[in-house]
């Protein structure tokens, strides 16, 4: 008799979708919830699974940040509809990289010295 069995890891996309103006990149965006866990299969039939963990990722920049566990729990039941607002780390120090031509006005956050649409050094 043979067992075909074998661990691997299984990922979830669970039925939570909100749109947000995301903190990270400034775009609009959908959070989306996912659920990552290790999983024993017997025949290729799921049959234990363990070590979940849920992640949040956000449609616009591919920004994934991990959740709470009882929150992802939640989301998993249905018992919670909309994430709050910061569950997404502003990155500050992206804006503060951010630079502006003072001829033109133009915004980059590459590390140029000279503006490429006028010129014009940036400092």
């Amino acid at each position: 008799m043979f067992f075909i069995m074998g661990i691997n890891q299984g990922r979830k996309k669970l039925n939570f979708d909100q749109l947000v103006v995301c903190r990270n990149c400034g775009r609009y965006g959908h959070l989306e919830v996912y659920i990552v866990y290790s999983c024993l299969s017997l025949f290729f039939i799921p049959v234990f699974k363990w070590g979940r963990s849920y992640y949040v990722r956000t449609s616009c920049c591919d920004k994934i940040v991990p959740i709470d566990t009882e929150l992802g729990k939640r989301i998993e039941r249905g018992q919670l509809d909309s994430l709050p607002e910061d569950i997404i780390p502003d990155t500050f120090e992206q804006r503060n990289r951010r630079k502006h031509c003072s001829a033109c006005g133009f915004e980059t956050e590459e590390d140029y010295q000279f503006c490429p649409k006028c010129g014009s050094r940036i400092e």
